[in-house]
């Protein structure tokens, strides 16, 4: 089975170069000055888990030729439009596209660029990032990739053959029976992460604390799993107290990437995660007044940084 990955930045460059080390035919589609550095460096992996300096294979997009197997997005909301035009080469009659970014708002947009059918459903679970020298940073223990087909039978050709091949990877592989659930699981508790820890500008532990934190923590988790509800993907209990658990840990250093991004005056996901959110209540006739709150102070962010470009 061959696999291209889009970029090599720490998600894609983990997973990808994990997979490389394992023996799986992996390519990374990057910019030239990324494959010039990877040519002379390596692709550089710093992990709990173990280092690695994988030699994968490259191509940059005026190279694209030929289709592949699965075509691995790993790309940030606001880069989906790019890369979706930058991956149309690689895509032929039997090319499925894996998308493991956060949210749900890429499926429409790839739907109807691809066709449902070609689209699978996938996540991961992973703090990695790019160090100073280009190396890829997993600052964490766990790094989970989980991937399955949205309709149908879950156990398809196409989901065995990628279950196969990323079976030996220095990573936890999932073929999912239930991506959708999965996937809407994650939403949840990533949208009431990001939407906490950007408003307080701060960690869980920090936000608990306080006297009105563990309050309004609960409040963005319960109006996110309300949309989920309402959208055919309860939160099953495993997942509610998984993630009550650990958002009301007053021990917590736990933010999200979107803090992260924004602590750094960086671009963010804000209208895919949190924006998305509430629309899609507005859209079920929900109130979430939380989420609401978070979302003018993430608003008020991008246009201060628009404004100082």
């Amino acid at each position: 089975m061959r696999l291209l990955f889009l970029g090599a930045g720490g998600t894609g460059g983990y997973f990808g170069g994990r997979a490389v080390q394992a023996g799986a035919d992996v390519t990374f589609l990057v910019r030239e000055a990324r494959a010039q550095k990877l040519r002379a460096d390596g692709l550089q992996i710093e992990s709990p888990l173990g280092n690695a300096v994988v030699q994968p294979k490259l191509v940059i997009a005026d190279e694209l030729d030929a289709a592949y197997d699965v075509v691995v997005l790993s790309c940030k909301a606001y880069d989906l439009p790019s890369a979706i035009e930058a991956i149309r080469p690689a895509i032929g009659p039997d090319t499925a596209i894996l998308p493991i970014m956060n949210g749900v708002l890429q499926y429409d947009a790839l739907d109807v660029e691809f066709g449902a059918s070609r689209v699978l459903g996938g996540l991961c679970q992973i703090n990695a990032t790019l160090g100073a020298q280009g190396q890829v940073k997993h600052l964490g223990q766990h790094a989970s990739f989980v991937f399955g087909e949205r309709a149908g039978e879950p156990r398809s050709g196409r989901g065995t053959a990628l279950e196969a091949a990323l079976s030996e990877a220095a990573f936890t592989s999932r073929l999912s029976m239930d991506i959708q659930q999965d996937i809407w699981e994650k939403y949840v508790f990533l949208t009431t992460l990001a939407s906490a820890t950007c408003l307080m500008r701060g960690t869980v532990g920090q936000i608990a604390a306080t006297d009105a934190g563990e309050d309004v923590l609960r409040g963005l988790l319960r109006e996110c799993q309300q949309v989920a509800a309402a959208s055919g993907h309860a939160v099953r209990a495993e997942a509610d107290n998984f993630a009550l658990k650990v958002l009301i840990d007053r021990d917590s250093p736990m933010t999200a990437s979107m803090f992260r991004d924004l602590s750094l005056n960086g671009a963010v996901e804000a209208d895919h995660i949190v924006g998305d959110m509430i629309r899609r209540a507005g859209v079920l006739q929900l109130d979430v007044p939380y989420l609401r709150v978070a979302y003018t102070h993430l608003q008020v962010y991008q246009a201060q940084r628009a404004a100082a470009v």
